[in-house]
């Protein structure tokens, strides 16, 4: 391999921790560092989480890689682009030093219920328009919360940030903010501009919120003093990033209408592809904007990979896996895995809660009813998408910390009765390197197209699909009774 190969760098800010990647222009890593976040906070509906450790462990990361980078002999001068992705949602307030205020208010914060009701209902005009509903996880319900709650902070603010806004001003001096981020602000993606209600009718200050560019367009570049911490070309140009969960779906391979990206990391998130808007008046479904003209609809449920950090803490899932991967299934255990009070999608409701409809015989077959529970949501997820207008979903591109577990990707293809392929390479810091990317290859597309190579394909194994057809109705019929669907 030729050591003086471009190369790229992708940084994912998660919830659990830090994750940077070095890749080469054929998808191939370099090299690769992560960091844990120790700061999070969760009581009640509150969830928040210190932006300064971010950046801490941001560069304890970077300088992991870049030493990885450097004992397989590359050069980091040899790194040309950086892109960064986060959590959809979360927010930071800054003052005028560039500062935070406070801590950040996470993704899946939801202490702004009464505001999302608010702005849906003031703004119905806008929600038509872009098709989708303020749910209490977006970015402007939590800086409306706190213009309402903590008027010291709001009014201090200089500008609100997402995670990945806040990092790339660290690292380039600039603030902005790019349009799968922003979108979760109220940025209005057909016009490419912050709506009048915000201000008009919300009293938020237009000014307060970033400028906003298209993901993949170059922000700046790194400032001397980090390209001398890190020994880094100064000519390395930041690409405004993305979501965590956008940034997923452009390492996933997923490229056609009727392709549908999913990512099981501490949520299930979901993201197809289409040529034209997709709208819910109910706000399960709202589409990002892909840089190229089209239209990436999805969302996110509240359930997915935390089930397990939650119910089997400090486990060794992977012998949980082995476990699972010899017994009897289906099970004839049906329970939707939620860890707390609230869902998104594939319905909304602030009240759904947990449930299973009978005692588990083991812990063995709760742990692969989780698996199982996963799965049935996201099978209903996307019937919820193909409602509402979306091609029919052929392809299921897996990617995150689920798709590591071979027998829940199966049971996901038995479930779905559609082939779940796997990359190679499954994060979203490999997304962010593919963003960064772009500016080399041209066009995000391209970027995706050879960079991203599938590693294993899992086939519905009929017998087995057939059974867990039964149990899905068996699924929805416990949520009906309990008054989430209809």
């Amino acid at each position: 391999m030729n050591k003086n190969t471009a190369l790229v760098m992708g940084i994912d800010c998660g919830t659990q921790g830090i994750r940077c990647l070095i890749s080469d222009l054929e998808g191939n890593i370099i090299a690769d560092g992560q960091e844990k976040i120790l700061s999070s906070n969760k009581i009640g509906d509150w969830f928040e989480q210190d932006p300064n450790e971010w950046w801490t462990k941001t560069q304890i990361c970077i300088q992991k890689t870049i030493s990885d980078l450097e004992k397989n002999g590359y050069s980091p001068l040899n790194i040309h682009c950086l892109s960064i992705d986060s959590t959809s949602g979360t927010v930071i307030p800054i003052d005028e030093n560039n500062r935070p205020l406070c801590p950040a208010i996470m993704y899946n914060d939801s202490r702004a219920k009464e505001e999302s009701f608010h702005i849906n209902h003031i703004a119905s005009d806008f929600t038509q328009k872009i098709g989708y509903q303020f749910d209490p996880s977006f970015a402007l319900c939590k800086v409306f919360w706190l213009k309402n709650h903590l008027p010291e902070i709001y009014d201090k603010t200089k500008v609100f940030l997402h995670a990945c806004d806040f990092l790339q001003m660290k690292l380039t001096g600039i603030i902005q903010s790019d349009i799968s981020n922003s979108l979760k602000m109220g940025f209005d993606l057909l016009e490419m501009k912050w709506p009048c209600f915000i201000q008009d009718r919300l009293g938020i200050d237009i000014q307060k919120l970033p400028l906003v560019i298209k993901t993949g367009e170059e922000s700046g570049v790194i400032t001397k003093s980090i390209a001398k911490k890190f020994h880094l070309s100064s000519s390395l140009k930041v690409l405004a990033g993305a979501t965590d969960g956008t940034a997923s779906f452009f390492a996933s391979g997923a490229r056609l209408p009727g392709d549908i990206s999913s990512t099981i990391g501490t949520t299930l998130v979901i993201r197809g592809i289409s040529e034209n808007l997709i709208k819910d008046t109910k706000g399960r479904i709202y589409c990002h904007l892909h840089p190229a003209g089209y239209w990436l609809p999805g969302g996110a449920s509240n359930t997915g990979g935390e089930c397990l950090q939650k119910f089997f803490p400090n486990e060794n899932l992977k012998e949980w896996d082995n476990q699972v991967s010899i017994m009897s299934l289906p099970t004839s255990l049906i329970l939707y895995p939620l860890t707390r009070k609230g869902e998104r999608l594939p319905f909304a409701s602030p009240e759904a809660e947990f449930f299973q409809n009978r005692k588990e015989s083991s812990r063995l077959e709760f742990y692969a009813a989780c698996l199982e529970g996963v799965g049935y949501v996201e099978k209903f997820s996307y019937q919820v998408l193909e409602k509402l207008g979306s091609s029919p979903i052929q392809r299921v591109f897996s990617s995150g910390s689920g798709a590591n577990s071979p027998i829940w990707c199966q049971i996901r293809s038995n479930i779905l009765s559609k082939p779940v392929y796997l990359p190679k390479t499954t994060e979203s810091a490999m997304g962010a390197c593919i963003i960064a990317a772009s500016h080399l290859f041209g066009n995000l597309s391209l970027a995706c197209e050879k960079m991203v190579k599938i590693n294993e394909i899992y086939e519905p194994q009929k017998p087995i699909s057939v059974q867990y057809q039964e149990k899905y109705h068996q699924f929805l019929d416990e949520c009906q009774k309990r008054g989430y669907i209809h």
